[in-house]
C-alpha cells in the first residue's frame, strides 16, 4: 500500500508526530509512542517506478491529489496524516532527519513576538491577525562533507616606519609567500528543493545536527515533506561557491602580518568525500499586510526567524532624523568642550 498512515492501536485515530515529545502521538486518547522502537513500513514494502499513478486516503478513501514533488501531508477532507510512502524509497529514501521542536502555536508566538520587535515596520503590520497560512514542512537538503586543498601563491610587504637623528626613515621588506591549506566542511546544507527561496533557506543556518535522527516515516506524521527537485551532483557547483567566503576568510588570516598581499596565483582543489540526503524541518509563514503577501520562514528547532518584513518611510525618516540630531548633538558638545564656537 504506497499510502502510509499512523491509527491509534487504542482509539483508531490518526497520530501525529510530537515536536513536545519526540513520539508518535495520538491528539484523542493520548497515547504516545517512541518511534525508535517503532518499525518503519517503508522497510516491508516494495515499489516499482511510476508504479502509482493515485493515491486514495486510508482513513476516509478520498482522492489524495498532491504536486509530484510532495512525500507528506495531511488528507483534504479527514485531516489524517498521510506519507506517501512510494516517493520515499530508492534514490528517493533520505538518510538522515532532524525532527520538528516547535509546536505550530510556538511558531506562531515565536513569529508575533518577532515581528514586535521590528522597529522600523509600520505600526499596523501585527495591529491585526494577518497571518494567511503557517505550515510545517520538511525541506529536502542534501550535507555534504567537503575536502579542500588549497594553495596560495603571494607577494607581500611589510613597511616599518622609524626616526633616526633628524631623518625618519620608512623600510619596505619583500616577500615571497607560499601557503598551503587544507581546509574540510562536515554537514554543509543545501536546500534541494526547487520551490523553496534558496537565500531564506541559507539563512535559517545553523540547524543543530547533534538532533540528527536516522530517517523514519513516522516523523513526517501531520507535516508536508517535500522530496528533492535537484540531487548532489547538481548542487555541488553551490556547495564550492557557498565555501568560498570561508576559504578566502581562512587564506587571508593565513596571511595577516604583512602590510599588503598581492596575490598571483591561488588554486583551490574541492573534493566531495560524502553526501547525505536530509529533511530539516521549516515553518512557513505566509502573511498578508498592505494588499501584498509576505513569505517567512522559521527553522523548526532553533526558532530563528528569516525574512524582509515591510518597512515604514515614516519611521525610516525619523530614524535617520534621529540619528543625524544626535551627531550634530555630539559634535556640538565636543566642540565646547575644546573651548570652540558651533555654528
Amino acid at each position: 500500500m504506497p499510502v502510509i498512515d499512523y491509527k491509534c492501536p487504542n482509539c483508531g485515530s490518526s497520530m501525529l508526530f510530537d515536536s513536545a515529545t519526540g513520539a508518535l502521538s495520538c491528539p484523542s486518547c493520548g497515547r504516545q509512542d517512541n518511534i525508535e522502537q517503532l518499525p518503519d513500513p517503508l522497510k516491508k514494502q516494495v515499489f516499482t517506478e511510476n508504479e502509482v499513478q493515485q493515491y486514495h486516503c486510508p482513513s476516509c478513501g478520498a482522492d489524495i491529489v498532491t504536486e509530484p514533488e510532495t512525500s507528506a501531508m495531511t488528507c483534504s477532507f479527514c485531516g489524517s496524516a498521510v506519507v506517501l510512502g512510494d516517493r520515499l524509497v530508492g534514490d528517493l529514501a533520505p538518510d538522515l532527519v532532524i525532527p520538528f521542536a516547535i509546536s505550530k502555536a510556538q511558531a506562531e508566538e515565536a513569529f508575533r513576538k518577532w515581528c514586535r520587535n521590528g522597529l522600523l515596520t509600520p505600526a499596523g503590520f501585527m495591529s491585526a491577525d494577518r497571518i494567511k497560512s503557517i505550515t510545517g514542512i520538511y525541506v529536502p537538503f542534501w550535507l555534504y562533507e567537503l575536502h579542500n586543498m588549497v594553495e596560495v601563491y603571494a607577494n607581500a610587504t611589510r613597511v616599518r616606519s622609524y626616526t633616526q637623528g633628524d631623518y625618519q626613515y620608512t623600510e619596505t621588506r619583500h616577500f615571497d609567500v607560499y601557503r598551503k591549506l587544507r581546509l574540510d566542511y562536515v554537514n554543509l546544507p543545501l536546500d534541494a528543493s526547487e520551490k523553496m527561496n534558496d537565500e531564506l533557506m541559507d539563512k535559517l543556518e545553523p540547524f543543530p545536527y547533534e538532533q540528527l535522527k536516522e530517517f523514519k516515516t513516522p516523523y513526517l506524521a501531520g507535516y508536508i515533506a517535500e522530496k528533492y527537485s535537484y540531487d548532489d551532483e547538481q548542487l555541488v557547483p553551490r556547495a564550492k561557491d557557498k565555501t568560498q567566503p570561508y576559504i578566502d576568510s581562512s587564506v587571508s588570516q593565513s596571511l595577516s602580518g604583512y602590510s599588503s598581499v598581492s596575490y598571483r596565483d591561488k588554486q583551490v582543489n574541492t573534493t566531495v568525500s560524502r553526501t547525505d540526503y536530509a529533511l530539516l524541518p521549516v515553518w512557513i509563514v505566509n502573511y498578508d499586510f498592505g494588499q501584498k503577501n509576505y513569505m517567512f520562514a522559521m527553522n523548526g528547532q532553533t526558532g530563528k526567524v528569516v525574512g524582509k518584513p515591510p518597512l515604514s518611510k515614516g519611521k525610516i525618516t525619523a530614524w535617520f532624523a534621529g540619528i543625524t540630531a544626535v551627531s550634530l548633538i555630539g559634535v556640538k558638545v565636543i566642540s565646547w568642550a575644546l573651548g570652540g564656537g558651533f555654528l
